[in-house]
């Protein structure tokens, strides 16, 4: 398990340097002169010059892709600018924003928190109710219970998160007024009132969850129905265990094993940035981040925010993978 932990692992890296060195250069090898961006409309020759020369722009690409790894890689981050402009970058630096010159790290973690408790909690609302539905219609095949999952798994599956999102304002707030609009100001509000928090993220929540246990449902239901008729389900009944431990001690077990790799991309997915829930709820998240970011042309957010994105991917696949042995007695890591 270990010497299987530490392969995976060196894997990660490999694979976030390969993304790191194919986003850098598909972003930064644009004909778009990031200088222009900078000094703005009344931009002069010798402005543009110089604010090359501060950032780096002038120098060939493979120059200032390692000059920004360099803060990635080593702890004590790396300086900014050229002598008279120079600035610490802590690590781990993203270099710095081309709108406000701030250091991308800060906005990212500003804009992290509100998008792992948006995607945290939506996971365990999917997770559990798409599970347990999945379990129910597998147990009662054929019958009201397996029409009636199925029938709520079609329709989640084919509303849209943008329609559904509204449908919930509309309903919840605009009509019924149980739950505030949210706006930025709430947003920001949050660590002091529970009851505020939870009202805040309610309604982004049940619009995440709505599609992936949809998802989960039919994914569960299939599993379960292949995984009760293989052998070993038949010898644990003939051994005379209860029909309990067989559903959920050797059946359940069994055919959660998809669903943790799926879960496993969806949560690192979401991680990454939520972007169609977090605009319509006004989450200042990763996913709007991102938004900004594309619509302003601001590179170095944009760098930061999919090396981000990558990481939550590629270590949530890790542990799916060491989950497989805890779940599955079936699976065994080499």
């Amino acid at each position: 398990m270990f010497r299987y932990t530490v392969r995976r692992l060196l894997q990660m890296v490999l694979i976030l340097w390969v993304i790191s060195v194919i986003t850098f250069f598909l972003f930064w090898a644009t004909p778009a002169n990031p200088a222009l961006l900078i000094c703005g409309k009344d931009c002069t020759v010798e402005r543009i010059a110089q604010v090359n020369k501060d950032y780096g722009f002038e120098d060939p690409l493979v120059v200032q892709y390692g000059r920004y790894m360099s803060g990635l890689v080593n702890p004590n981050g790396r300086t900014l600018g050229n002598e008279g402009t120079e600035i610490h970058c802590a690590w781990p630096c993203f270099d710095r924003s081309l709108q406000n010159s701030l250091p991308v790290w800060d906005s990212i973690k500003s804009s992290m928190a509100p998008t792992v408790w948006l995607a945290t909690g939506a996971a365990v609302l999917w997770l559990f109710f798409g599970v347990l539905l999945g379990l129910m219609a597998a147990l009662r095949k054929g019958k009201w219970l397996d029409k009636l999952s199925v029938g709520l798994a079609l329709f989640g599956v084919s509303f849209p998160t943008l329609v559904f999102g509204y449908l919930l304002i509309f309903v919840f707030i605009v009509k019924l007024q149980i739950v505030p609009f949210p706006d930025q100001a709430s947003s920001s509000l949050l660590q002091s009132n529970p009851w505020d928090f939870v009202q805040f993220y309610i309604l982004p929540w049940c619009t995440l969850a709505l599609v992936f246990a949809a998802l989960y449902t039919r994914l569960t239901r299939a599993n379960m129905i292949d995984t009760m008729n293989e052998d070993f389900i038949r010898t644990a009944r003939a051994k005379g265990l209860t029909e309990r431990k067989v559903v959920f001690k050797h059946g359940l077990r069994a055919a959660l094993t998809p669903i943790v790799t799926i879960f496993g991309l969806d949560l690192g997915g979401l991680l990454g940035g939520a972007v169609i829930t977090e605009q319509i709820f006004s989450i200042q998240g990763l996913g709007k981040l991102s938004i900004n970011a594309v619509l302003g042309n601001d590179l170095p957010v944009i760098m930061g925010v999919v090396l981000i994105a990558a990481f939550f991917i590629v270590f949530a696949n890790i542990v799916v993978d060491l989950l497989y042995a805890l779940i599955d007695p079936r699976v065994r890591l080499s």
